[in-house]
């Protein structure tokens, strides 16, 4: 149990570094008082451009990937006869969004977890995540909103670890379970696109 203590613990610090509030403190300004005030990738690449957006997004990808690879690494390692490594992984995944998405460095209000979802994602189950990345590229190609390409992939990707799981691509039942968490989270975080959504306020990304 100290070991899984460990992996929940180190997963939810690393996925809370507010990679893009730091961004806009090099920038020098609070992100959280631009455009949606948001602290994620997608706030940060319409208010200070691709330079700092693209880089945020990355780091916040790459805590997803970590916090997965770090604890599958920590429990090949400890050898729990209770519990798979994969186990450790999935915890490892969801700790890591909610630290995104509810940092304690900025009073639980932090990005919405599309990045750092995919990173998990793309850990655990890397084919599944191919598929839920091209989901998103074409929602986001046809419609131009970051948000609904965001709510179709990871709404996507419960049915896609199934199709997969099927064809004896990914791992079973916990995975799936791990994804409709992820999934959950994300969702609930879209909360307030969805909302502007449906008045036509949402904002587009627009071809230059």
């Amino acid at each position: 149990m100290l070991t899984l203590a460990l992996v929940v613990t180190g997963s939810y610090l690393l996925g809370s570094i507010p990679f893009g509030y730091l961004a806009g403190r090099i920038a020098g300004i609070d992100i959280r008082k631009f455009g949606s005030g948001n602290v994620g990738a997608t706030n940060v690449t319409r208010t200070l451009g691709k330079a700092y957006g693209y880089p945020v997004f990355m780091a916040d990808f790459l805590k997803g990937f970590g916090a997965v690879k770090a604890s599958l690494l920590i429990a090949a390692r400890a050898e729990p006869v209770w519990s798979s490594q994969e186990v450790f992984g999935i915890v490892a995944a969801i700790c890591a969004v909610l630290g995104h998405s509810f940092p304690v460095w900025l009073h639980f209000k932090g990005g919405k977890g599309v990045a750092t979802s995919a990173g998990s994602l793309f850990a655990l189950a890397p084919v599944a995540a191919s598929f839920g990345a091209a989901v998103w590229i074409v929602t986001f190609a046809v419609t131009r909103y970051v948000s609904v390409a965001s709510v179709a992939a990871t709404a996507s990707l419960p049915v896609i670890v199934l199709i997969t799981t099927w064809l004896r691509q990914t791992a079973g039942k916990s995975l799936f379970y791990s994804s409709v968490c992820l999934a959950a989270v994300v969702i609930w975080r879209h909360r307030s696109n969805l909302s502007r959504l449906v008045r036509g306020t949402e904002p587009r990304f627009i071809r230059k």
